[in-house]
């Protein structure tokens, strides 16, 4: 593999971390950081009504990209304030409203906030079943089918897993849930933009998005709250009454707008994207296996969003690989547990051992990567594991 030459600044693939803002999403909100500055809940003069419309518009965009209604979708502040509104708030309303349900189902691969909000929920004395993964790193329909009754108030799986990229059979998971009469949240923050979502034909009932995971800005998200027939939350906290009661406050009418305009992107051009990314990501394994043969991508290798590669690299500690790379910027898994030192807990939830678990690095493609800049994150890549490799094999040898 030919060598490409150094890059200005280090080659950008953690893309499930964040996504660097769209610049016409950065266009779309600046105006309203300054001159249409009015409060979006001050409905008695222009500039608040200005302010508002831009939500509202923002709103529909959202909307449009799952096929929900606008009045639908509920602003927040990220994924994880969904999430917890989301499995916290359903737990809660279907225990304390006549149903009496105290029962959520949800998966050990999710992210960290899903897991730490059914968590408090056992706290509070509902019963959580953490259902296990295979090598696939996908849900067993059967396993789940065994564990949804009609105690059930929530089941809560993720749709893109953010550390292995694999994709959950949303529609038979929704299936599954409404045969008892459980909800069905997903976590759509690696999803939203970039997979097709449509809440009525795979039966969602909740749907958690994030801004700065779709080309859009940090601080800003949504959740999707299914009307007909609808679903019903307690809300975390209170004040004002925005957003249906359940999301009381301000809302940031640039962030909303840099959301909306985010989410009108996704929609005019995700298609291509998606096929771009797998033609990215073919290339990068490609190259990478041409310098590591036995490199492994970690979780079901077809059924996965394309723009996510977690890949194994027998022997080779990843943070000592990452050290070596000052111009490609990769991970090892999830950004909200980058700080942990023990072996990611979704590999080792798919069957991986704590040595293959702390060899393994995310890849992450997006809407600005080039094949320029693949070609020389995998060469980079192939080079380090080289030099480590011979590094131990020298290091393994008597002295003369």
């Amino acid at each position: 593999m030919a060598a490409t030459n150094l890059p200005r600044r280090p080659v950008y693939l953690d893309y499930q971390a964040t996504t660097p803002v769209d610049p016409r999403v950065l266009e779309a909100m600046l105006p309203y950081f300054g001159e249409a500055f009015g409060n979006p809940h001050s409905a008695a003069h222009a500039l608040g009504r200005e302010a508002a419309e831009a939500v509202e518009a923002a709103r529909a965009s959202v909307a449009a990209v799952i096929g929900a209604e606008p009045r639908e979708i509920v602003f927040t502040s990220g994924a994880t304030e969904s999430n917890n509104i989301a499995i916290i708030g359903a737990a809660r309303f279907r225990r304390n409203y006549r149903e009496r349900r105290d029962h959520i189902v949800t998966v050990a691969t999710e992210h960290k906030c899903v897991l730490e909000s059914c968590a408090a929920l056992e706290r509070e004395g509902f019963r959580v079943t953490r259902l296990p993964v295979s090598r696939s790193g996908i849900v067993d329909l059967d396993r789940l089918r065994e564990a949804v009754t009609a105690e059930t108030a929530l089941v809560s799986v993720m749709a893109v897993n953010n550390e292995i990229g694999v994709l959950q059979p949303l529609a038979d998971i929704g299936a599954v849930c409404h045969e008892q009469g459980a909800w069905f949240h997903t976590d759509a923050a690696q999803a939203f933009g970039k997979i097709e979502l449509d809440v009525e034909s795979m039966r969602i009932d909740l749907l958690s998005i994030s801004g700065h995971k779709a080309y859009g800005p940090k601080g800003i998200g949504a959740l999707y709250v299914r009307r007909r027939p609808r679903v019903r939350l307690e809300p975390l906290f209170h004040g004002g009454g925005q957003e249906r009661g359940l999301r009381s406050g301000t809302l940031p009418t640039p962030l909303c707008v840099g959301l909306g305009a985010a989410a009108t992107i996704a929609r005019e051009q995700g298609a291509e994207e998606l096929r771009r990314l797998a033609r990215l990501s073919r290339r990068f394994l490609e190259a990478l296996r041409e310098g590591v043969p036995d490199c492994i991508v970690n979780g079901d290798p077809d059924v996965r969003f394309p723009g996510n590669l977690n890949i194994a690299l027998p022997g080779i500690p990843a943070d000592k690989l990452i050290e070596g790379l000052p111009d490609v910027a990769v991970a090892t898994g999830s950004a909200c547990t980058s700080a942990a030192v023990e072996p990611s807990y979704v590999l080792r939830a798919i069957g991986l051992d704590d040595a293959m678990a702390a060899a393994s690095i995310r890849i992450g493609f997006g809407r600005f990567t080039t094949e320029a800049e693949v070609d020389f994150a995998a060469d980079s890549i192939s080079r380090r594991v080289a030099e480590i490799r011979g590094q131990s094999r020298t290091a393994g040898k008597p002295a003369a």
